[in-house]
C-alpha cells in the first residue's frame, strides 16, 4: 500500500555513503571483569561454556528457547551478535511527531546499542569481553551486562577499497521539494568524498528497477557518477523486490576481489508492487551472501517505515540497519563512518553460562530474533553476526539470584570466525556475585539500564514481563538527565528528551 516517505532522504543518502567509507583478563574486579586474551576452546574463569563436542554437532533447538526466563538447570543463553540501532532511531522519530511507536518495532537491544560504551578494545581482530552487574530495587534481582568490543577503526587510508551498489527508492512521493532534489545533491557530495580506488554502482526502483550506473571506479570517472545522479527522477510505486534483485545482480557483475562488496538499500521498506513476499526477497539476498560474500546495509527512512522487513533483509544479508532522521544524521556521519566498510569478525555468537548454584533464573533483554540453539554455539555452519571495527555490542540480563548466593555467577564467551581465514576463535570473562546497586554503577552501565527500561516501557502489553525494578517514565527522564551531565554525552540528553515525549503521550 502507498505510504508517505521521509523528508530526510537526502540525509540518508549522505549517511549511507559516509557510514561505509571514512575512518573517525578474566576475573572479578568489583563486579566488573574484562578478558584480555584467550585461545580457542580455553576459558579464564570458573564456569565455562559447554565443552567442545567431538564430531558433528546437531541442530536441535535448545529447551525453552523462547521463554523470557530460564529456570536452572537450563543455565545457558546463546545469541548471534547484532549491532543494529534502527529501532531506537525510528522510535525517536515517531515520538517527536507526537505518536507512540508500535510495540512490535521496539527492540531493546537496539536501544542499548545506540549509546557509546567505554569498554577496553583489542589490538587486533576479534573482541574484548567485559562482564559486570548491579542490583536493582527489587529483592534478589540484578542486571548483568555483557559487553563486547572490537578494535578501533582504522584510518581512512588503511581501510580496504569499497565496491558499493546503492539501491535507491525513487517512487512517487520523492517528487516533493526537498526530497529527491536534495538527495541528488547529497550523492554528488558523497562522490567527491570517496577515494579514487573505490567503486560505485547505482540502481533505482519504483514500479520497476533499473541499473542507472554499473560498477564504476571513481578515479578518472567521477563525472559519470555525477551524470547518473543528476538523472534521477521520481516515478511510480515501490517494487522493493525488483530493486533488491537488480541491486544484487549489479553487485555480482561488479564484484571486486580484495574489496568490501556491499549493497546499500535506502528505502522505507514498504513493498507494495511486484514481489512482496519477504521470504522470496530474502532468498535472493541469502544466495548472494553465501556465494559471493556480498553484505547488505539497510538505511531506513520515512515516517511510515517497514521496520520488520528491513531488519529481516539486513539479518539475511549479513549486514545491519540504521534509521535516519535529520537530527542524528550528523552524529552518524561524523562518528560512525569507519564501522561499516570493514569486518573484524564473521558469524559471531555469544553464550552466557549462569551458575545454577547462585542463579535461580535469568532473562535476556531483547535479541528476540537473534536467539541461537545452545548446541549450535560452536557449530560454525550456523549463522551469527558480522561485526566491524569500532563497534560495541551490549547484552543485558535480568538475573534473580538465590537467597544468600555468594561466589561465581556467570561466564560469558564470544565465538567468531576470522574474516579472511574463517578460523574460529573464542574469548571469555567471568563474573562473581556483587553488592553494588544500579544507581552506584558505572555511568555507562546506568545509561544502558535507562535505555533498556525505556524500551521495556514502550513494549508494555507486548512483552511478556516487565523488567524488574523499572522506574516510572518521569523517574527515567530525570535519571537520564543526571547521566547526561555526568557523561557529558549529548546523546544521553536526547534520550531524556525522548522519554519525556513518551511520558507526555501517557498523560
Amino acid at each position: 500500500m502507498e505510504r508517505q516517505r521521509t523528508r530526510q532522504v537526502m540525509l540518508a543518502l549522505t549517511l549511507a555513503g559516509g557510514l561505509l567509507l571514512t575512518g573517525c583478563s578474566g576475573g572479578d574486579d568489583g563486579g566488573r571483569s574484562t578478558a584480555d586474551s584467550a585461545k580457542d576452546g580455553s576459558y579464564d574463569s570458573g564456569f565455562p561454556a559447554p565443552d567442545q563436542p567431538e564430531g558433528e554437532q546437531g541442530h536441535e533447538e535448545s529447551r525453552d528457547q523462547d521463554s523470557p526466563e530460564r529456570e536452572s538447570p537450563d543455565h545457558l543463553s546463546t545469541f548471534a551478535l547484532d549491532v543494529d540501532t534502527a529501532s531506537y532511531g525510528y522510535a525517536r522519530r515517531t515520538l517527536a511527531e507526537g505518536r507512540r511507536p508500535d510495540p512490535s518495532t521496539i527492540r531493546p537491544e537496539e536501544f542499548v546499542n545506540s549509546f557509546r560504551q567505554d569498554y577496553d578494545r583489542p589490538d587486533g581482530n576479534g573482541f574484548t569481553v567485559t562482564v559486570d552487574g548491579a542490583r536493582t530495587d527489587r529483592d534478589d534481582w540484578s542486571l548483568v551486562r555483557v559487553g563486547l568490543a572490537t578494535r578501533s577503526a582504522a584510518e581512512e587510508s588503511e581501510r580496504p577499497p569499497a565496491a558499493l551498489t546503492f539501491v535507491i527508492d525513487i517512487s512517487g512521493s520523492m517528487a516533493e521539494p526537498g526530497r529527491l532534489d536534495l538527495a541528488r545533491h547529497s550523492l554528488d557530495t558523497m562522490t567527491e568524498r570517496l577515494r579514487d580506488d573505490d567503486s560505485v554502482a547505482l540502481v533505482t526502483f519504483s514500479d520497476q528497477a533499473e541499473t542507472v550506473l554499473p560498477m564504476t571506479r571513481l578515479g578518472g570517472h567521477r563525472d559519470r557518477v555525477h551524470e547518473a545522479v543528476d538523472s534521477l527522477e521520481p516515478t511510480y510505486s515501490t517494487n522493493l523486490g525488483a530493486g533488491v534483485e537488480t541491486g544484487y545482480e549489479t553487485a555480482v557483475e561488479g564484484l571486486r576481489e580484495g574489496a568490501t562488496n556491499r549493497v546499500v538499500l535506502i528505502s522505507d521498506a514498504l513493498a507494495n508492487d511486484g514481489e512482496t513476499d519477504p521470504d522470496a526477497i530474502l532468498d535472493r539476498i541469502d544466495t548472494a551472501r553465501r556465494e559471493h560474500g556480498i553484505t547488505l546495509f539497510g538505511v531506513g527512512v520515512g515516517s511510515d517505515y517497514g521496520d520488520a522487513l528491513m531488519e529481516r533483509l539486513a539479518d539475511k544479508g549479513d549486514g545491519h540497519t540504521v534509521y535516519v532522521s535529520g537530527d542524528d544524521a550528523e552524529k552518524v556521519f561524523c562518528e560512525q563512518l569507519p564501522q561499516n566498510i570493514d569486518l573484524t569478525a564473521r558469524d559471531a555468537k555469544a553464550q552466557v553460562a549462569f551458575d545454577p548454584e547462585t542463579v535461580a533464573s535469568f532473562r535476556l533483554v531483547g535479541y528476540d530474533n537473534r536467539r541461537v540453539a545452545d548446541d549450535d554455539f560452536r557449530d560454525d555452519r550456523v549463522d551469527g553476526g558480522e561485526v566491524g571495527p569500532g563497534h560495541t555490542v551490549t547484552a543485558l540480563y535480568a538475573v534473580r539470584t538465590r537467597p544468600g548466593a555468594d561466589g561465581h555467577l556467570a561466564t560469558a564467551t564470544v565465538r567468531w570466525q576470522d574474516p579472511k581465514t574463517r578460523a574460529p576463535h573464542e574469548k571469555s570473562a567471568g563474573l562473581e556475585t556483587f553488592d553494588d546497586s544500579l544507581r552506584d554503577a558505572d555511568p555507562r552501565f546506568q545509561v544502558d539500564a535507562v535505555a533498556a527500561y525505556f524500551a521495556d516501557a514502550l513494549r508494555d502489553g507486548y512483552a511478556e514481563d516487565r523488567l524488574p525494578g523499572r522506574p516510572s517514565m518521569r523517574e527515567l527522564a530525570d535519571w537520564a538527565d543526571d547521566l547526561a551531565g555526568r557523561t557529558e554525552d549529548p546523546a544521553v540528553g536526547q534520550l531524556a528528551d525522548t522519554i519525556r515525549r513518551a511520558r507526555h503521550l501517557e498523560d
